[in-house]
């Protein structure tokens, strides 16, 4: 009966377990689980969210380029400012997101070093204490006729300073050295996160400055596209041109008009980028000052330039400083076998008030011998070898990659410069074959198809012009990122200079 009993139960139970087994399966196939039980994104820390990009901004891990932001100042006026390059790069170079988290690392490394340097600087304190206690003598053993088992209450006052100090320990000092390159590596990021505002801001001024280019390239040829229709309207009512001349105008006409709109709308998104990055204030309305360089850039050899780079680039003056550090971290680990030498001591009054008390002192020196430590310190030299690899590798890699940017952006800049001569004389073969067709037109000699297909050759020279001129600029820009003379060298290449 009872065995009868217990197989009914466990029965029952596994009936009831394979139900809600079914309901969960259920609940994974058709999506009624919450979003965290999925790995859908939530807006909570510690799940899963989106990367890549949304419209033109771009993201990394999920997150915004910190030097596509900025952090504004100020406050909008009614008034239109001009904006020059260098101000949009000084301007970049105080409010830009990105500079500013770099600073910021700068000075986290530098109170790590202090906290490095702690252990080897003295640590003094300073003590006051009341005590108000009794004493049982019965734990000690004294259990002695007429004596009392305990006594007291009795206090005393302590007033009292204590010093203790590391000698020597090498492990702290290597510790120390270490977070002194970090230091250093801190600072040579902060160096290269002004050659990023740098370059950031030199794309986004020049992408405005083509944007403006581009309006009035479509203003021009919206103005030729209308006067093509009045003509065409003209010779139609004179009896001289078909209506299909003039529904051919008509349509070009309206083919640049949304041209135009096109061009407006992408100058005043590039203007809102220009904007953001250099930290102007929301609605401020700008001009930009500057028209587009056009000067040719001379620039030294292949070799010189590579040994400019390797010598100035931030980037890899802090990746050497890095691999010093975990050097210098392995060292650390290593010193962990070695002995260490400490002294500690202090020195106060102790009574039962201020004017009835002692002075009193205490001095001990040690030394710290490590005979078996479990293991930690072989774990830590593991540790800080891989480091010390992981470092030189991406030195080496990095090493590498100047070595591309440097030959990728003088390519560039060659090209860049060769497509720019050719897209000024193709501007100019251009307008030369419009004229001629117009001319053709205006004699009755051909319809306005000609003028048409001539006026889309010239549009199409103009933005081959602006596409290459905006090309050698940025590739001025580039090949100053790449030798890693950014800040200063940017200026001047884009005066000629």
């Amino acid at each position: 009966m009872i065995t009868d009993f217990l197989q009914s139960k466990c029965s029952l139970y596994l009936r009831q377990l394979g139900r809600i087994a079914l309901w969960v399966m259920l609940c994974l196939f058709f999506g009624m689980l919450p979003p965290s039980a999925k790995g859908q994104t939530s807006i909570y820390p510690g799940t899963t969210a989106p990367t890549g990009s949304i419209g033109n901004i771009s993201t990394f891990g999920g997150t915004q380029n910190p030097f596509t932001g900025s952090v504004s100042s100020g406050r909008a006026t009614n008034a239109t400012i001009p904006l020059t390059f260098d101000d949009a790069i000084n301007r970049g170079l105080k409010q830009n997101v990105g500079l500013l988290l770099a600073s910021d690392d700068t000075v986290s490394a530098r109170g790590q070093r202090w906290k490095e340097l702690s252990n080897l600087l003295p640590n003094l304190n300073a003590s006051v204490s009341e005590s108000v206690q009794t004493v049982s003598l019965a734990q000690f053993g004294f259990k002695l006729p007429g004596l009392p088992r305990v006594i007291g209450p009795f206090n005393y006052l302590d007033i009292r300073g204590s010093l203790n100090q590391s000698l020597f320990n090498f492990n702290f000092i290597e510790k120390e050295r270490a977070a002194t390159q970090n230091v250093k590596s801190a600072q040579f990021n902060y160096k290269d996160a002004r050659e990023l505002v740098v370059l950031a801001v030199g794309n986004a001024y020049l992408q405005a400055l083509a944007g403006a280019a581009r309006v009035e390239t479509a203003e021009a040829q919206v103005k030729t596209a209308q006067a093509l229709y009045t003509k065409a309207s003209d010779q139609q009512r004179a009896g001289v041109s078909p209506a299909i001349d003039v529904l051919r105008a008509q349509v070009e006409l309206q083919n640049r008009q949304q041209q135009l709109i096109f061009a407006r709308n992408d100058f005043a998104k590039q203007k809102l980028a220009l904007a953001r990055i250099i930290g102007l204030p929301s609605g401020q309305e700008f001009s930009l000052a500057d028209k587009v360089p056009d000067a040719p850039l001379t620039t030294q050899g292949l070799e010189q330039s590579l040994q400019r780079a390797y010598a100035s680039r931030p980037d890899y003056q802090a990746a050497l400083s890095r691999v010093r550090s975990a050097e210098l971290s392995r060292r650390a680990a290593t010193a962990e076998h070695f002995p260490s030498l400490d002294i500690e001591a202090d020195y106060g009054d102790i009574g039962v008030s201020p004017f009835r008390s002692n002075g009193t002192y205490h001095v001990a020196g040690s030394v710290n011998i490590p005979v078996f430590q479990g293991g930690r310190i072989r774990g830590d030299t593991l540790q800080a070898e891989a480091s010390l690899r992981q470092a030189r590798n991406q030195a080496e890699n990095l090493r590498g990659q100047i070595d591309y940017e440097v030959r990728t952006a003088m390519l560039d800049l060659d090209a860049a410069a060769d497509q720019v001569q050719v897209a000024q004389s193709s501007v100019g073969l251009a307008q030369q074959t419009l004229i001629q067709a117009q001319d053709r037109f205006s004699a009755g000699v051909t319809d306005n198809l000609e003028v048409i297909q001539a006026q889309e050759a010239v549009a199409s020279a103009n933005e081959s012009y602006i596409a290459s001129l905006y090309a050698h600029n940025l590739a001025k820009v580039e090949f100053a990122k790449a030798i890693g003379f950014a800040e200063q060298g940017v200026k001047n290449y884009l005066k000629g200079k």
